[in-house]
């Protein structure tokens, strides 16, 4: 018997010898992280497109996890979505109506957060911010800039042409010209033919015209719609790139529709369909996302909302009805695909933890993200001390 037994664990020992040890650091890493934000999108305008269509909706159907995210900012319980965006870009919950900056030092001149985006250039990676509002609206600008105030829109688009990102589109801000984006080292598109004829490992700013935020655009429109933009962005952002890439992409007219849309107004039955319309397209732009990533197999798609507007209700008849024009504190849905483990499923998260959850899926250590950077004050002190030095 002893015999046997030193045999057996001989074996073993050999066997141990053979199969290398799994660390930590073997674990499934992810190259690529799409995040995608529904602005203002509640669990009830889901159920609202569903009833007011007789469909299903893609987010819904095809998701690996589902949880909830508590909206707040620092300073309200109601977030609006400069704040809202913040939490998701920076991973800290700031005052309303700043931008990536703390609300200890609102004028970001000494320190701000570093956003998810910056800290992908950090890695290598490259960067894109998709959205159908301007590039100037609250959610794009809190993953590219940091500034006092949201409305701050020509100072925005003047920060936004000296990123380092690889692509910014949205609607047309009034302020990006063809000439300033290519003083910038960016290539300007206005129309889809323009964004298709775009190559990997070019920059490009994009200044779409038209309502290219709807499921369908219109045929006077020559702007490609969200879906169209997620797999252009996709295409161009991973194509012959070894380091991966970080993608935030907004279907920003829930939001904007919901705002107008109040049963006490006439035009509630119009502003209606233009909600439903729009989850319709972002639930487009999450299918292409997700068919990426499936075929990829290194990629997680993460679908959340800064805040609900509107106050959607189911009344006594069955119908869904929005009782405010303004954001609420509701709390809103995550869907994720491509991974099971971010959170449990059900759970009810901070908005703050979704990038720093999404940040651990890419390997990063806890002092890349989140955490602070010198500001443009702080930056020249340092510069001209290195110099005298």
């Amino acid at each position: 018997m002893k015999k046997t037994l030193s045999v057996l664990l001989a074996v073993l020992i050999l066997c141990a010898g053979l199969v290398p040890c799994v660390s930590a650091k073997d674990t499934k890493v992810y190259d690529n992280v799409i995040l995608m934000i529904g602005d203002g999108m509640g669990q009830n305008h889901l159920a609202l497109a569903k009833q007011e269509r007789g469909i299903t909706l893609f987010m819904e159907e095809e998701c690996d996890l589902r949880g909830y995210s508590e909206t707040r900012s620092f300073s309200s319980a109601v977030t609006d979505s400069a704040a809202g965006g913040t939490a998701l870009s920076c991973g800290v919950r700031i005052i309303n109506q700043t931008v990536a900056v703390y609300g200890s030092e609102p004028l970001g001149e000494f320190y701000c957060p570093v956003s998810i985006t910056e800290a992908a250039v950090e890695h290598g990676m490259r960067t894109g911010v998709v959205t159908t509002d301007k590039n100037t609206g609250a959610t794009p600008a809190s993953f590219t800039v940091h500034a006092l105030y949201r409305k701050q829109y020509e100072k925005i688009s003047n920060l936004q042409l000296e990123t380092p990102f690889d692509l910014i589109w949205g609607a047309s801000d009034g302020y990006i010209t063809p000439e300033s984006a290519a003083e910038h080292g960016f290539t300007y598109v206005g129309n889809k033919e323009e964004m298709q004829q775009l190559k990997p490992g070019s920059r490009s700013f994009g200044q779409f015209n038209g309502e290219f935020w709807r499921e369908t655009v219109p045929e006077d429109c020559d702007a490609p719609n969200l879906a169209e933009m997620t797999v252009k962005s996709i295409e161009l952002l991973n194509k012959g790139n070894d380091n991966g890439f970080f993608l935030m992409v907004e279907g920003a007219h829930i939001d904007k529709s919901s705002h107008r849309s109040n049963d006490n107004k006439p035009d509630f039955d119009n502003k209606r369909e233009s909600v439903v319309d729009a989850v319709l397209g972002f639930d487009n732009a999450i299918k292409a996302a997700v068919e990426f990533a499936r075929k990829d197999g290194h990629t997680v798609v993460l679908v959340t909302a800064d805040h609900e507007t509107g106050s959607l209700l189911k009344d006594k008849d069955g119908v869904y009805r929005f009782h405010t024009d303004e954001h609420t504190c509701n709390n809103v849905p995550v869907f994720v695909f491509g991974a099971t483990d971010l959170f449990k499923r059900g759970a009810k998260i901070a908005n703050y933890t979704i990038p720093r959850r999404l940040t651990k899926l890419l390997g990063w250590d806890k002092k890349d993200f989140p955490r602070m950077q010198d500001g443009p004050t702080t930056a020249k002190v340092r510069s001209k001390l290195s110099r005298a030095a």
